[in-house]
């Protein structure tokens, strides 16, 4: 009998055993994918920021002309069926500064015009919308945006921010975040890839090992975490949106609670302390809220006042927008 519980210990701690080192080895390929070692041709930036007034002034009036009209930008929202309301908002407002917008939803919406992506999992969605842009309009548009139904972007301050990069670079911006040994991107205040990191992206994603669509077996990261590692691995990594003062531009707050923070953090700078001039997103908005930004971006105006941006930029052809 002792030599029978003997033999039951051993065998015990076998199996313990072996299934400490399964463990310990998934999750050195999870820390191995994580960290992205291999990573060729390393595109180099952390913050980046919009050109001055200078800048653009000291430019011919052709060249700012062609400038303005060689940056297209084609959004990506991606929406779910709980989200109709907030969907509706953005097709009546700020999308139609877009020069294309295309909605992407988890299944099929028969009250609006959309690519059905046949998954409510926010990483899939993203990597077919992905696909899809680049398969279709590789050639077209030269910066992908891609957003969430919850957030209002001002294309023309995109736009501007633009104006100094050139998409043949691989840049991948918006409000950028660290989490241990990756940064990475918000997607709640949106994601900016140019031509070229959109190019090395779709490079990797038959890659089952650096770009899994269904993640890892034992850890599960988020969508805006996993095109971070994803792009990683091709060398582009994540980047800070700011302008010339060093402000944020991708903003993952509505306005009212940045005025709010200024508000208690200084609150004899309010204006100064709270926002960008030139801000291209603010997030968690509801559909109300998205028609007052609207107004107050693109509507009122004082009158009498006389406005000396340096550019225009001009909207899509055939756009009913503002």
């Amino acid at each position: 009998m002792k030599m029978v519980s003997e033999v039951g210990a051993f065998l015990k701690g076998m199996m313990l055993g072996g299934f400490f080192c399964a463990l310990v080895t998934l999750i050195g390929n999870y820390n191995t994918r994580y960290e992205t070692k291999e990573m060729p041709h390393i595109h180099h930036h952390h913050h980046i920021h919009a050109p001055k007034r200078e800048e653009i002034l000291s430019l011919s009036r052709t060249k700012r002309l062609q400038l303005t009209q060689n940056i297209r930008v084609y959004c990506i929202i991606l929406v779910k069926p709980k989200n109709l309301g907030h969907w509706a908002a953005v097709r009546e407002s700020w999308s139609k500064h877009c020069d294309k917008a295309g909605y992407f939803s988890s299944e099929d919406v028969k009250v609006f015009e959309s690519i059905n992506l046949g998954t409510s999992d926010m990483w899939v969605m993203m990597r077919k919308a992905f696909k899809y842009a680049y398969e279709n309009y590789k050639d077209d548009y030269s910066w992908f945006l891609v957003v969430q139904p919850t957030t209002f972007a001002i294309i023309e301050n995109l736009k501007y921010f633009l104006l100094n990069k050139d998409p043949k670079q691989p840049f991948y911006f918006g409000h950028t975040v660290v989490s241990g040994e990756l940064q990475y991107v918000e997607s709640e205040a949106g994601v900016v890839l140019s031509s070229a990191a959109l190019n090395r992206l779709m490079s990797v994603f038959d890659d089952p090992v650096k770009c899994p669509e269904k993640g890892s077996m034992l850890w599960k990261l988020s969508a805006e975490k996993e095109l971070a590692v994803c792009l990683k691995y091709t060398g582009v990594l994540a980047e800070n949106a700011e302008d010339s003062e060093g402000k944020e531009l991708f903003n993952t707050k509505p306005v009212a609670n940045l005025v709010q923070d200024a508000m208690s953090k200084k609150p004899t700078e309010v204006v100064e302390g709270c926002c960008s001039d030139v801000a291209i997103t603010f997030s968690g908005l509801n559909p109300n809220h998205m028609h007052v930004m609207m107004y107050g971006v693109y509507r009122l105006r004082a009158y009498g006042h006389s406005f000396t941006d340096a550019l225009l930029f001009l909207p899509p052809e055939g756009s009913d927008n503002d």
